[in-house]
C-alpha cells in the first residue's frame, strides 16, 4: 500500500512539473497588423515562423496611420512604430479604452541599453561669453540640416519654449518661412544646408531671401547636401573649422568626432562617424539653463532633447505581455537569420539593429520622457491659420482628416483642417468667401471655378513617364505586335481589357467617344454587344463586361476571388492601366484601353512587343501615340482663392507639396494616393504618383474646359 503512495505521489509530482513546463513553453498567438504593400511578407512570415514555433497572425491594414486604429480597437494584437506614430496614438481619440503600451524597442546592437535613439546636444568654444541661451543672439550657428531633428526641430522648439526665439508667428509668412526668418534674424551667419522647400521657385526664394543661413556653409550659393559643413560630424567641422560659434548635433558624433570613448554614451553608436583631431577641452556642451559641462570621458553631456526608439506597440487587451516580448525577441533573431524582406519592412530591424524587450510604457509618456513630444507637436505659423480642405464626399473626408492628424505628426506645416460641404459648388464658394483654403478639382472645370469664382490653381497630380508636362495623360488602345487587328473595326467580336469603367477616361469615355465617331457604335451600351467578352471593372459583375475579370487571384483564395471579381478598386487584379495591360499580356484579351502611363512605366514589357490602334484608321508604333490617341486626360488640380496674398498662397503649395512628398517615399506611413477604403479615386486619382507645383506655363484650361462637352460626359 505505502509502495502503491509513494508511486501515485511520484505520478503527481511528474505531471505537476510536465504541467508546468508545458505552460511555460506555451505559445501564444498575436496578430500583428502590416501596411497591405507589405502583405505577401507578412504570408512569408507566417510561413516561415510556423517552421520555428512562433506563432504569429497577421491582419493587413491600408497603411500603418490604419493599422495604429485597429490596434487600438484590439482588431490586431501589435503594430510596429516611429515616434511619430506613437505621437498619433497618444492623440487617438480612443487612447484611453486602447491603453496603448510600447512593450519592446529596436535598438541598436552596439548599444541596446542606450534609452534612447540619440540625444541632442548644443557645443560652444570654451571661452565663449555665454551664460545664458539668450545670448547666442548675433553669433555664427552651424546645424546639421533644414527639418533635421538635432540639428533643426529641436533646437527651435527648445529656444521658442525658452524665449529665445520670437516672432514665429507672423500672420505674413508661412509656417516655414517663420522658422527661417526666426534664425536668421537671431544668429549673425549659419550653416544650415538642405531642400528648404519641395517647390523649387519657393526654394530659390527663401534662400535668397535669408541667405545668411547658408553664409558658413562650403558652398553658399548652393547650401544643399553634399557639404562638408553640413550633417552631424558636418556642424562640428562648421565650429571648429569654419569660424562657427555653436553647433546643434548629436551627443555621439560630438564624443567620436573628438576622440573620445563612446561606450559610456546613453545612445546608439554613429558608426559612420569619422574621429577629426580637435582638442575637446577647448569646447564645452551647453546647456538650456545657460550652463557650461565638460566634454570628456567622465562627464554626461546636457541635452536639449532625444529621440526615442522605434518600437511595437500593443493594446490593453494583450495580457500576456511577456510572452508577446519573448515571441517579437525570438522572431527578429529568426528574421535575421534569413536576411527576410518581413523582417526589414514589418519588424522594421536591419543588421544593426535588434528587438529589445522594456518595461511596457504609455506612448505619451515615452515621449515626453524624451522630451520629444514638444518637438512633434510645434505649430509655428499664425496659429489661427490651418490650411482649409473643402470636400463634398465623406470618403474625402475621412482620407481628408488621416492626412491631417498624420501629416503634422511628420512636420508638415501648415496643419491641414477638413470642411464637408454638400457640393463641389459649395466647397467653391467657400474658397471665395474665406471659409476654406483648398479644393480638389477635375482639370475640366478648373476654367469655369477661375471665371465664377476666381479661383487659383496652385497644385496638380503627377502621373510620371508618359505624361506630359502638364500632367495630361494620353488614352490609348494597345495590341500586341503581330496581331491581325489593323484598326477599330477589327476589333468588333474580340476581347477586350479596360482599364475602369464610366469616370474612367482612358478605359471607358474616350474609347467609347472614338468607336461612336467611326459609328462602330451608337452608345455605350452597344460595348457589351461589340466584344464578346471583356474586363471592364466597376461594371456589373454579372454581365459579359466582368466576364475576363478575374478578382484578387493574387491572393490564392477561390472564395476571395470570386467576391472581389470585376471590383472597381485594386481588390481587382486586372483593375487600372497596369491591371488592364496585364490582362492584354495574360491573352485574356486581344486589346488594352489604358492611359499611356501604364504602359511606359510596365518595366516587364518593351514598347517594341505592341502597337497601338488609331482612333482614325490604322495602327502605329508606340512612340507614335501623338498621333494615335483617343484623347488627352486632364489630371485633378488643387485651387484656392485667388485674392489671397502671395505668401498665402505659397505656403498652402509648400504645405501640400511637403506632404505628398513624404508619403510618395514612404505609402506604408500614410497612402496618399490608390484606393482608400474600397473605394477609388478619393481626392486624387488612384493612379497619382505624385503632387506638383503648377506656374505661369500653364496654359491648357480653357482646352480642358471642352472635353466634356467633346465626350459627352
Amino acid at each position: 500500500m505505502a509502495i502503491k503512495w509513494i508511486f501515485l505521489k511520484v505520478l503527481l509530482i511528474i505531471g505537476a512539473v510536465l504541467a508546468t513546463y508545458a505552460r511555460s513553453e506555451k505559445k501564444v498567438i498575436f496578430t500583428m497588423c502590416v501596411p497591405e504593400i507589405y502583405w505577401d511578407d507578412c504570408i512569408q512570415m507566417k510561413v516561415d515562423s510556423s517552421k520555428k514555433g512562433i506563432p504569429i497572425s497577421c491582419i493587413s491594414g491600408r497603411d500603418r496611420y490604419e493599422c495604429i486604429d485597429k490596434v487600438g480597437r484590439k482588431e490586431a494584437d501589435i503594430v510596429a512604430v516611429d515616434p511619430e506614430d506613437m505621437y498619433l496614438a497618444a492623440k487617438h481619440e480612443l487612447a484611453s479604452r486602447a491603453q496603448y503600451n510600447i512593450v519592446e524597442q529596436i535598438r541598436t546592437k552596439e548599444e541596446p541599453n542606450a534609452q534612447y535613439r540619440y540625444e541632442a546636444v548644443s557645443v560652444v568654444h570654451k571661452n565663449l561669453k555665454i551664460d545664458d541661451p539668450r545670448s547666442l543672439r548675433g553669433l555664427k550657428s552651424c546645424h546639421v540640416g533644414v527639418g533635421r531633428n538635432v540639428g533643426y526641430k529641436i533646437p527651435l522648439t527648445k529656444l521658442s519654449a525658452l524665449g529665445v526665439l520670437t516672432d514665429l508667428n507672423s500672420p505674413e509668412y508661412s509656417a516655414r518661412e517663420n522658422e527661417l526668418r526666426a534664425l536668421s534674424f537671431f544668429f549673425s551667419k549659419a550653416c544650415l544646408v538642405g531642400t528648404w522647400s519641395p517647390d523649387i521657385t519657393i526654394n530659390q526664394r527663401l534662400k535668397e531671401t535669408y541667405g545668411n543661413l547658408c553664409a558658413l556653409c562650403e558652398k553658399p550659393d548652393i547650401c544643399d547636401y553634399p557639404d562638408a559643413y553640413s550633417g552631424y560630424e558636418g556642424a562640428l567641422r562648421c565650429l571648429t573649422q569654419n569660424g562657427g560659434d555653436v553647433a546643434w548635433t548629436k551627443a555621439i558624433y560630438v564624443r567620436q568626432f573628438f576622440g573620445l570613448d563612446t561606450q559610456g554614451s546613453n545612445e546608439a553608436t554613429a558608426t559612420t562617424a569619422t574621429t577629426i583631431k580637435a582638442d575637446p577641452r577647448n569646447y564645452r556642451y551647453l546647456c538650456p539653463d545657460g550652463t557650461k559641462v565638460p566634454i570628456d570621458e567622465r562627464t554626461k553631456p546636457c541635452t536639449w532633447a532625444a529621440r526615442p526608439w522605434q518600437g511595437y506597440m500593443t493594446n490593453g487587451g494583450v495580457a500576456d505581455i511577456d510572452a508577446v516580448q519573448k515571441e517579437l525577441t525570438q522572431l527578429g533573431k529568426f528574421g535575421e537569420e534569413k536576411k527576410t524582406s518581413w523582417w526589414r519592412n514589418l519588424m522594421l530591424l536591419n543588421e544593426r539593429t535588434l528587438a529589445v524587450a522594456t518595461s511596457p510604457i504609455d506612448p505619451e509618456q515615452h515621449l515626453k520622457i524624451a522630451k520629444y513630444m514638444d518637438v512633434i507637436a510645434r505649430n509655428f505659423g499664425a496659429p489661427e491659420r490651418n490650411a482649409r480642405w473643402c470636400v463634398y464626399e465623406t470618403k474625402a473626408l475621412e482620407k481628408c482628416r488621416a492626412l491631417s492628424k498624420a501629416a503634422y505628426s511628420r512636420d508638415a506645416r501648415p496643419r491641414f483642417d477638413c470642411i464637408l460641404e454638400k457640393e463641389e459648388e459649395a466647397c467653391l464658394k467657400a474658397l471665395r468667401d474665406d471659409g476654406a483654403d483648398l479644393l480638389v478639382m477635375r482639370g475640366e472645370k478648373v476654367e469655369s471655378a477661375m471665371k465664377n469664382y476666381n479661383v487659383k490653381p496652385i497644385v496638380a497630380e503627377s502621373y510620371g513617364a508618359g505624361a506630359n508636362e502638364f500632367s495630361e495623360r494620353p488614352a490609348v488602345a494597345v495590341i500586341k505586335r503581330g496581331s491581325y487587328i489593323k484598326s477599330l473595326r477589327h476589333l468588333k467580336g474580340k476581347n477586350s481589357c479596360h482599364s475602369g469603367y464610366k469616370e474612367d477616361f482612358a478605359g471607358w469615355i474616350a474609347p467609347v467617344h472614338a468607336m461612336k465617331n467611326v459609328h462602330l457604335i451608337n452608345s455605350e451600351k452597344d460595348i457589351a454587344d461589340f466584344f464578346v467578352e471583356s474586363c471592364v471593372p466597376g461594371a456589373d459583375r454579372d454581365s459579359t463586361l466582368c466576364s475576363l475579370c478575374i478578382g484578387n487571384l493574387a491572393s490564392k483564395d477561390e472564395n476571395l476571388a470570386e467576391i472581389t471579381k470585376c471590383s472597381s478598386t485594386e481588390a481587382e487584379d486586372y483593375k487600372g492601366g497596369r491591371g488592364a495591360l496585364k490582362c492584354l499580356l495574360d491573352g485574356k484579351g486581344q486589346v488594352a484601353f489604358i492611359p499611356f502611363t501604364a504602359l511606359k512605366q510596365e518595366n516587364s514589357t518593351k514598347s517594341s512587343d505592341f502597337n497601338l490602334v488609331c482612333p482614325n484608321g490604322g495602327i502605329a508604333r508606340v512612340d507614335d501615340w501623338q498621333r494615335c490617341n483617343f484623347g488627352m486626360e486632364p489630371p485633378r488640380v488643387i485651387v484656392s482663392f485667388a485674392g489671397k496674398s502671395a505668401n498665402a498662397l505659397e505656403e498652402l503649395t509648400h504645405g501640400i507639396l511637403a506632404a505628398s512628398s513624404l508619403y510618395v517615399k514612404n505609402p506604408d506611413f500614410l497612402r496618399l494616393f490608390g484606393t482608400w477604403a474600397g473605394q477609388s479615386n478619393i481626392l486624387f486619382k488612384d493612379e497619382t504618383q505624385s503632387l506638383i507645383s503648377i506656374d505661369n506655363s500653364w496654359n491648357r484650361w480653357k482646352q480642358w474646359a471642352t472635353i466634356p462637352l467633346e465626350y459627352e460626359y
